[in-house]
């Protein structure tokens, strides 16, 4: 099977940059999975893990992301989102005080911006803390 460009830039700069054999997002909607020679368009992503696989027959690499787009176009994939750690860069402790702020900025009273970005914040540390649990296991 053929592989294609696969470019994952986050807020800290470029996270990976090379060839890819396949590429597994979190979508609103669900996973999507992307390969060599898929049909050009664009993606929305939500916080989770996203895994890639550089060759055909590896292991997968897990990162999690938070918030971005994915761009598939001629053979080239370029994932831009604000965050993207490994597994085992996250500090499930620090992961886990930032949910319980998120939850105690839930029961105060806020606006609908506020709400949505709070939303946003608790959303990324579940998923930066599922993450180091999977980790963790190995």
């Amino acid at each position: 099977m053929s592989d294609f460009y696969l470019k994952m830039i986050s807020s800290n700069g470029v996270f990976y940059e090379g060839l890819c054999n396949s590429l597994i997002i979190p979508a609103p909607d669900g996973e999507r999975a992307v390969m060599a020679h898929h049909e050009e368009l664009m993606i929305a992503v939500t916080e989770g893990e996203a895994r890639f696989r550089k060759k055909e027959g590896e292991a997968f690499t897990s990162v999690v992301v938070g918030r971005g787009y994915c761009q598939v176009a001629n053979n080239r994939v370029v994932l831009l989102t604000d965050t993207i750690e490994r597994p085992e860069d996250i500090d499930e402790n620090r992961a886990r005080e930032a949910l319980e702020r998120a939850n105690e900025r839930l029961r105060q009273k806020q606006s609908i911006r506020e709400y949505h970005m709070t939303r946003a914040a608790m959303a990324r540390a579940l998923a930066r803390i599922r993450e180091s649990e999977k980790f963790a296991g190995y």
